[in-house]
């Protein structure tokens, strides 16, 4: 603080940009959190960040590598051997009524129906407020169910625009701070936009980021709506420096209008003090009487330390396929 005293005094003077700032600070926490507001976030929280580089970069070969590793197709890898996967397919009915057969069986919407000896699901839990009321036959337990509801969904929002030529030269990043004036007469998602990006392997694109309840403003907006208003920003605070041309091509996130995911990833909220164990509650598996794992739960959501990442989920697929093999 004393050295903020003695090389920025006068900043600290002019309550207008410590406004400005603090509001910029909230959204960037927000960017990591995929919330609302740096409010809606438990300083108790568990969650560790690994060591290591944090920029290293999939985009040469795409996301896909991830999967293909995972499947054992990258670099030519010849697969795994009787696996089968069905995609466009989606799931209305997990029956694990324990009958004479110890069966689960799995209806899917095209009438299809598979029975296993186990199911590892892997839905969001967004996806699991909104369905497992209909989805479990018979009804989760009560402790599942509270899990469930209260760990809390997050939304990451992401406009992202191809443009002809790279025109911002070698700077990859721009922070947008507003004073209280300027944003009577725009849009308040425009205003909850913190910052642009050039994301690494796209030498052409910038990316726009917005979250919470912001992200689902912009998603639920016609999509010449967004590609207008978000270019207008663009020009209002980077017009002067820079000659910006139209875009190519624009995409935007829709995690939270995507019935299949509802939401980004899930964080810690003020209230995690208060229920603490929800995310080990959510990991834990349904067993039969003999303790047989019946319904087993994955994905970030039910990693205690690493959720909201991908390597949580990776981890937690392996988590429940080493339960499955150790009873085995």
């Amino acid at each position: 603080m004393k050295y903020i005293e003695e090389e920025y005094s006068e900043l600290l003077k002019d309550q207008e940009f410590i406004t400005a700032y603090l509001e910029y600070m909230d959204l960037i926490i927000d960017t990591y959190e995929a919330t609302t507001s740096w409010n809606d976030v438990s300083t108790a929280s568990k969650a560790e960040e690994l060591d290591g580089d944090q920029t290293l970069s999939w985009h040469r070969n795409g996301y896909k590598t991830l999967f293909e590793i995972l499947l054992n197709t990258y670099n030519n890898g010849t697969g795994l051997q009787n696996l089968k996967y069905y995609l466009d397919t989606e799931v209305t009915r997990i029956d694990w009524t324990q009958g004479t057969s110890k069966k689960v069986v799995v209806t899917c919407k095209d009438g299809r129906s598979f029975t296993a000896d186990n199911v590892i699901v892997t839905v969001s839990v967004a996806v699991l407020k909104d369905r497992h009321a209909s989805l479990f036959v018979p009804s989760l337990p009560k402790r599942k169910v509270d899990a469930i509801n209260n760990i809390k969904m997050g939304v990451e929002g992401k406009i992202m625009f191809s443009f002809p030529t790279r025109w911002w030269g070698e700077t990859n990043f721009f922070e947008f701070f507003w004073r209280s004036k300027d944003k009577e007469s725009v849009d308040l998602w425009l205003t909850k936009i913190p910052e642009i990006s050039h994301p690494m392997g796209a030498s052409n694109v910038l990316t726009l980021w917005l979250t919470g309840d912001n992200a689902v403003m912009m998603e639920n907006l016609p999509e010449d709506e967004v590609r207008q208003k978000a270019m207008g920003l663009l020009r209002r605070f980077l017009g002067a420096n820079y000659t910006i041309p139209e875009p190519l091509a624009m995409i935007r996130s829709q995690w939270h209008n995507n019935p299949f995911t509802r939401g980004s990833y899930t964080y810690d909220d003020v209230d995690y003090p208060h229920h603490p164990t929800a995310r080990a509650d959510l990991a834990e598996p349904i067993t039969d009487a003999d303790g047989v794992p019946i319904v087993l739960f994955a994905g970030e959501a039910t990693d205690v330390t690493h959720f909201a990442t991908v390597h949580g989920a990776v981890d937690t697929g392996h988590r429940e396929a080493m339960r499955l093999l150790n009873k085995a």
